[in-house]
């Protein structure tokens, strides 16, 4: 597996897939072709020979440039549990690291356990919310009435990157 920046041919490829990799779940309206044009710097896609089996889209905070978020972060169902998601957050951290930030942010549902503990995993902390579910914290109508998310914060080593 190599890990590379997205390029635009991959929206394509990655729209058309991204329902079947969360299960029949309508997802793909998430994920939109403006991220492989101007995000490209800091999202990258996992490949194998030349399938992309994992992708991760994320940007540097334009009003906050010592943040960068994680949008969406995909692995093919045939992938999972060989690392793919891990190494591409690993590959995002030390490029925004580079880049000045010190700090990433992301989102889940909050019934998504499996995203949670992940991100816990890999050293997010829970940030606060408006109540509590299922003992997370959640963001009530974040991303729009009835939409909560929980929200992570990981704090990146200044060191670590040499910016």
């Amino acid at each position: 597996m190599r890990i590379r920046q997205i390029e635009a041919d991959d929206f394509a490829v990655l729209s058309l897939a991204m329902d079947d990799w969360w299960g029949g779940k309508p997802v793909r309206h998430l994920l939109h072709r403006m991220y492989f044009d101007h995000f490209s710097s800091t999202s990258f896609a996992a490949v194998e020979g030349d399938e992309v089996i994992g992708f991760l889209v994320g940007f540097r905070s334009q009003s906050q440039p010592e943040q960068a978020y994680i949008h969406l972060v995909g692995v093919s169902p045939q992938a999972r549990g060989r690392e793919v998601g891990r190494n591409l957050y690993r590959h995002f951290f030390e490029a925004v690291g580079k880049s000045g930030c010190r700090e990433v942010r992301a989102i889940t549902s909050p019934g998504n356990a499996a995203s949670i503990a992940f991100h816990r995993r890999m050293g997010f902390a829970l940030l606060p919310g408006d109540g509590v579910e299922e003992g997370v914290p959640v963001m009530y109508d974040y991303s729009g009435p009835g939409q909560h998310r929980v929200g992570f914060q990981l704090r990146l080593d200044a060191d670590a990157y040499g910016a």
